[in-house]
């Protein structure tokens, strides 16, 4: 896509790579913004096309490298030897810098769009939880987690939810089960403007493209839902 490119991201620990994508126009003026962050495979193919379709939706999107202290700009696939790479990165990684790194990232970001203009994250699988812990640390005006792995640690800070969240959850999920999901949601309902939805027939991982468990009618619906979400909770 003509309208992307890789930029640099300071933080307090060095500076790593972060995929930005602008909307078709390139313009960011009146933009809203997402923070979009990766799966355990890195700001890989797939990741910078999810990217470009929510610049193509209208957004300024930035997705950051969250492994760059381990393995900069790393790209895996979804099996084999890729797999366990990808497995041993995500045990591998501090998540309270990775949160770090989302805020650096979001700080970025509005440095890039209007004043007063609000961002959101989207993450997916282990970049799910990230989000929520953006959201819940006051980092972002918005999230959107699909299939977060291991939000259900993290349920303690749910009470400091005090903007919009979107949760997507695969019924098929083996990873997170529907005993999780329902944990995250008795955990959540009470916070202003949640919504958790699950999807009957869906695995993990149902919104990419690139891996066998695709599921195409959930991800058209997810983010038909999600573009509807993102217009009502970042408008100003």
């Amino acid at each position: 896509m003509s309208n992307s490119q890789w930029i640099r991201v300071e933080t307090v620990d060095g500076a790593f790579d972060a995929y930005l994508a602008l909307p078709p126009s390139g313009q960011t003026a009146k933009a809203p913004g997402v923070v979009l962050v990766q799966e355990i495979f890195g700001v890989n193919e797939h990741i910078r096309g999810v990217a470009d379709q929510y610049a193509m939706d209208g957004y300024v999107v930035l997705a950051p490298d969250i492994f760059w202290r381990a393995a900069p700009r790393v790209e895996l696939g979804y099996s084999g030897d890729d797999w366990a790479r990808a497995m041993e990165l995500r045990q591998s990684i501090d998540v309270e810098k990775a949160v770090t790194d989302i805020e650096a990232t979001a700080r970025a970001l509005r440095g890039k769009l209007d004043g007063g203009a609000k961002i959101a994250a989207v993450g997916y699988c282990f970049g799910g939880l990230l989000s929520y812990l953006s959201a819940a640390r006051g980092q972002v005006d918005a999230a959107v987690p699909y299939y977060g792995g291991g939000i259900h640690n993290y349920l303690g800070e749910a009470a400091q939810l005090n903007v919009p969240v979107q949760f997507h959850f695969g019924a098929l999920d083996s990873h997170i089960t529907p005993e999780i999901v329902a944990s995250v949601s008795e955990a959540v309902k009470s916070r202003p403007n949640t919504e958790v939805f699950v999807y009957p027939n869906a695995d993990h991982g149902f919104n990419c493209w690139a891996r066998a468990s695709y599921h195409q009618p959930a991800a058209a619906l997810a983010h038909g839902r999600t573009l509807e979400f993102l217009a009502k909770s970042l408008s100003k």
